[in-house]
C-alpha cells in the first residue's frame, strides 16, 4: 500500500479562510489579519491587517487595512489562537517609541555583525552579500513609512 503524500499546495489554505492569521514576510515584517482570499500561487488577501513591530518587551501595531501579499514573499504563516491572543508577554507602546528602539537595536546588531564578518573573513570565510539579499537589519521600519 502506498503511503499518502501530504497535501502541501495552496489548497491547504482553504481551512484558514476567515481565520486570524500571522504572516511573516521575507523582508522581516509580520502582518496579522483575517485571511479572506488566496489563489493557486498562494497570494493572500488579509482584512483588518496590522503590521506588528516589536523591540525588547514592547510592541506596536501599524494599521494596514486590506493587505495583499504576493505568495513568493511569505516565509511563515500560522493561525492566531484567539484564546491566548490577549495574554502576550509584551506591552503595547506608542509606534514612535517602538520604532526608535527597533532602529537602535538594528544598529547595534549591524555593528556586532560587521565585527563578526571581519573575524570570519580573517579566518578564510566569505561573507559576501549581493544586491537583492534581504538586509536582516532593516525591516522597512522607519518613521516615514507608517
Amino acid at each position: 500500500m502506498e503511503a499518502l503524500v501530504p497535501f502541501t499546495t495552496s489548497g491547504q489554505l482553504l481551512n484558514c479562510v476567515d481565520k486570524k492569521m500571522l504572516v511573516a514576510l521575507r523582508d522581516g515584517r509580520k502582518i496579522i489579519g483575517v485571511l479572506r482570499s488566496f489563489d493557486q500561487f498562494a497570494n493572500l488577501v488579509l482584512n483588518d491587517a496590522v503590521e506588528r513591530i516589536h523591540a525588547l518587551n514592547e510592541y506596536a501595531d501599524i494599521p494596514r487595512g486590506i493587505f495583499l501579499i504576493r505568495g513568493e514573499n511569505v516565509v511563515l504563516m500560522g493561525e492566531v489562537d484567539l484564546d491566548t491572543e490577549d495574554t502576550i508577554q509584551l506591552k503595547q507602546a506608542p509606534i514612535e517609541q517602538v520604532l526608535q528602539k527597533s532602529l537602535q537595536l538594528d544598529e547595534e546588531r549591524a555593528i556586532k555583525d560587521s565585527i563578526r564578518d571581519e573575524i570570519l573573513k580573517q579566518r578564510g570565510f566569505c561573507t559576501e552579500r549581493v544586491e537583492g539579499d534581504v538586509d536582516v537589519h532593516r525591516y522597512g521600519h522607519s518613521p516615514y513609512n507608517i
